[in-house]
């Protein structure tokens, strides 16, 4: 499973909307839509901010 859906699949059980993440990271919802997709990768700086908007640990989504 690639890491945008694993943040969408994140998102979903912690009650959290794409839209929320895009404000909270200044990321458009199209971008993140496209990730979580699969369609579109993430770069690093916008993976940093998801993680940040997300009090996780960088390698929260690495692992396979």
């Amino acid at each position: 499973m690639h890491i945008g859906k694993k943040i969408q699949l994140y998102l979903i059980e912690h009650g959290i909307t794409q839209k929320e993440l895009s404000k909270e990271t200044g990321i458009s919802a199209s971008k993140l839509s496209l990730s979580f997709e699969g369609k579109r990768k993430l770069t690093i700086p916008e993976y940093e901010l998801i993680c940040w908007a997300l009090d996780v640990k960088p390698d929260k989504f690495m692992s396979t």
